[in-house]
């Protein structure tokens, strides 16, 4: 029997390796004669590089970059196993989790460190790279990523314009003449799953900038911003991104990359099944065991245990999902091969306490999930 794990991270708790190892762990003390293939996933966000890094036998080059505050982090990116594909979270240099809580500020905050570790990369001569656009504090459109690596945007005395999403009204000229012409020599695949356009009641502002601190008016302010930003790159490049589907993910760094770079855009999750050979494993695998912290209906829009389910699907390989938490709507995933949802509470805890024990509630729980499905093979 063979059984592939293939959970994402459960976040704030376990990552997507230690809940592999702890499914594992389950598995083996209910039945030992069974083969396990542990492939860890991420979905895009954070989490990502370092699951493609250690599913290919990669290796992270670290720097210090200009954060979303404008101040030096400590950032890296993935170099996968083929020494050739270069792997970029802009979390991990233009996240939320880099601002303090309280200091949110999406009128001021920049993508210009992902913009040096793009351009790091360019210098080490890298022109493969794989882009996750998950978990930013930013709402610039962009604009400091491009900054980073040499264009020009200024305002009507024809200086630079400051960072963040509040400066993009100023822009009065795109100057190009700098812009690293290494960029169109390369490839980016960019793993997303957001389709919101950049501007209006669906787009980059008002969908997700209230999670990065925008107050009603500040969503107001960045949508005009972008609307602007949008019209300067039409008037600049003749592309169009203001209803374009993709171009709000990550406050609208998504438009940027279509507008200025060769792109292909790809579900997040599928960019790292192909990565790590989801099908092949597949081909001899009579279950699938995935999860992630919270399983709902928002599970169903294109997170990990749905992208594994549906690849285990198409191979008739039946999926179960085991999660920290269960909340409505999660039973649309049984449209897509799942056959059961479980949840590793097993008595009346707080978040505080599942957290803390998630390790051994999920052994426990796998335990019981693999003695009743392999229950024929087990008891001979």
């Amino acid at each position: 029997m063979n059984i592939i794990i293939a959970p994402d991270s459960f976040k704030g708790s376990l990552s997507a390796v230690e809940v592999s190892n702890y499914i594992e762990m389950g598995i083996k003390q209910a039945f030992r004669d069974v083969k396990t293939i542990k492939l860890p996933v991420g979905d895009g966000g954070e989490g990502t590089m370092d699951t493609l890094v250690a599913a290919t036998g990669g290796t992270k080059k670290s720097l210090s970059v200009t954060g979303p505050l404008g101040n030096q982090v400590n950032a890296s990116y993935g170099v996968l196993g083929d020494g050739i594909t270069c792997v970029i979270e802009m979390a991990t240099a233009s996240g939320l989790h880099l601002v303090p809580n309280g200091q949110l500020s999406p009128l001021t905050t920049t993508t210009y460190g992902t913009g040096e570790l793009i351009k790091h990369a360019l210098d080490e001569g890298y022109k493969s790279f794989v882009i996750g656009l998950g978990g930013s504090a930013t709402n610039d459109g962009g604009a400091g990523m491009l900054q980073a690596l040499g264009m020009k945007l200024q305002n009507q005395k024809g200086e630079e314009i400051k960072f963040g999403g509040g400066e993009l009204n100023n822009i009065h000229h795109i100057n190009l003449s700098h812009f690293d012409q290494r960029i169109k020599e390369c490839k980016f695949l960019i793993a997303s799953d957001v389709e919101n356009p950049l501007i209006g009641p669906t787009g980059a502002s008002h969908v997700f900038g209230p999670q990065k601190g925008a107050t009603k008016e500040d969503v107001i302010i960045l949508d005009e911003n972008l609307m602007h930003w949008a019209n300067m790159i039409e008037a600049t490049t003749s592309i169009t991104l203001h209803e374009k589907a993709g171009a709000g993910a990550a406050g609208g760094i998504g438009g940027a990359f279509q507008a200025f770079f060769p792109v292909e855009f790809q579900r997040g999750v599928d960019v790292v099944l192909d990565f790590i050979k989801l099908n092949e494993y597949l081909n001899d695998a009579h279950l699938v065991i995935t999860g992630e912290g919270k399983v709902d209906s928002q599970t169903v829009y294109g997170k990990t245990p749905l992208g594994v389910a549906q690849r285990a699907k198409s191979k008739n390989v039946p999926t179960i999902i085991i999660a920290g938490s269960i909340g409505k709507g999660f039973e649309s995933l049984y449209e897509h091969g799942v056959v059961s949802v479980n949840s590793i509470i097993n008595c009346p805890m707080n978040l505080e306490e599942a957290m803390l024990h998630a390790g051994e509630l999920l052994v426990s729980t796998t335990e019981q999930i693999v003695r009743t499905f392999f229950y024929n093979e087990i008891k001979n």
